[in-house]
């Protein structure tokens, strides 16, 4: 059984939940930089499961470094059409030969990026509107020798930290579950005039909730600026009936608040995602693995988007970070609050971190009580770790 060092201690803090002001935020799934995650995401799965089928094992990748340059549109009620297309550019290393074999990787990096934005965002062309460029390059030797013959569990390629928290606030559920009602397939097949590129900002100061909501609408299925007005009136209803159902706050829902409804100046697309008209996306820029941004958490500036899932522990410690907090809030009782801190050591296993640390807050339960049941908790998932690679491998995981 392997000893690990597994630090648990009270906090003496005010939960973020607690405190008279908190903020939270999250980019929809087209907004630029959430987009630009999901491309490079979608790449490293799906070399991951080529290099399995390929040599039995998950070779060295780090697909983490791409750029989506907004292109141009001339967009009307109705219609519209693209004057200069969207710039995707994809970069990194991946492995293309070991053992005598070879895979595709510009080809599965190319299908990869298209058929996720395609699924993405509904109304986007992306082989006519869409200009790629991949600059992945392959891999070093030694990396690549080392994840071909290396052990189960491999070291760590860096000194790193990920963190998570749980459980979640009210706000930072409502900011989180917003948009990913307004970006259901479900709510998209009854609301077709709605884009992916929800942008969510959210604001409590003490019991009074402030949702400032950007939502882009689609000019295809929106005839005037009167059905403009209609929609947004109806969306804006649809996010308060959202919010009433997971919180009894005061909540004030604003949408689109930069509408200029006199001059028919408004949030329309032709697309459904601001990356049509200039705007601009960086891996690593949006929203953490939690799904959020939270300046009122503890967050890493990691960009776990497009990494290789079995030794970056920028990103398996973040997945694991945000794993253990929710496993130790739902299976510890007593848990207000907790925060996850996991730090490697380059070249150890990363099952076994330099340190795992857990700060909790407690309600109505011992620190002696809960500690040995808490570090049991991160204890099994450190010792389950490749269960994350395979998670991630298989789209099970939030990554942004």
């Amino acid at each position: 059984m392997v000893k690990r060092n597994i630090v648990v201690e009270e906090g003496n803090y005010t939960p973020v939940f607690n405190c008279e002001i908190e903020l939270a935020e999250r980019k929809g799934l087209g907004h630029p930089d959430t987009l630009i995650d999901g491309v490079m995401e979608n790449i490293s799965r799906e070399l991951s499961r080529e290099y399995l089928a390929t040599f039995g094992k998950i070779l060295h990748h780090n697909v983490d470094k791409g750029q989506i340059c907004g292109g141009g549109t001339n967009v009307e009620f109705g219609g519209g059409e693209f004057t200069k297309p969207i710039f995707v550019l994809l970069s990194g290393r991946a492995t293309e030969k070991a053992d005598g074999k070879t895979i595709p990787v510009q080809r599965i990096a190319r299908e990869a990026s298209l058929d996720y934005m395609k699924k993405t965002v509904r109304h986007l062309d992306v082989l006519a509107d869409v200009e790629l460029e991949s600059h992945i390059s392959p891999g070093s030797s030694d990396l690549v020798d080392l994840f071909l013959r290396g052990p189960a569990i491999q070291f760590s390629n860096d000194t790193s930290f990920g963190t998570g928290f749980a459980p979640y606030s009210e706000l930072e559920r409502l900011v989180l579950e917003t948009e990913q009602h307004l970006n259901s397939s479900r709510y998209k097949s009854s609301h077709p005039e709605v884009g992916e590129d929800i942008k969510v900002m959210g604001l409590r100061e003490k019991n009074k909730i402030k949702l400032t909501v950007a939502c882009a609408f689609v000019s295809r299925h929106i005839e005037d600026i009167n059905v403009y007005v209609k929609y947004k009136q109806r969306v804006k209803k649809d996010i308060e009936k959202k919010a009433a159902k997971l919180t009894e706050m005061d909540v004030e829902v604003l949408l689109n608040t930069a509408d200029d409804e006199k001059k028919e100046s408004v949030y329309l697309t032709l697309s459904g995602t601001s990356a049509e008209m200039g705007d601009d996306g960086s891996v690593g820029r949006g929203n953490r693995v939690s799904g959020l941004i939270t300046p009122f958490r503890n967050m890493s500036l990691e960009a776990a988007a497009g990494k290789n899932p079995v030794n970056h522990v920028g990103k398996i410690y973040s997945v694991l970070a945000q794993d253990m907090a929710h496993g130790i809030a739902d299976e510890v009782k007593g848990v207000k609050d907790v925060t996850v801190t996991l730090l490697s050591q380059i070249g150890a296993p990363v099952d076994q971190p330099r340190v795992a640390s857990a700060t909790v807050i407690l309600d109505g339960v011992k620190y002696a009580k809960a500690k040995d049941k808490i570090q049991y908790v991160i204890d099994q998932r450190l010792e389950d770790i490749t269960d994350v690679t395979h998670r991630i491998v298989e789209g099970k995981v939030k990554i942004f």
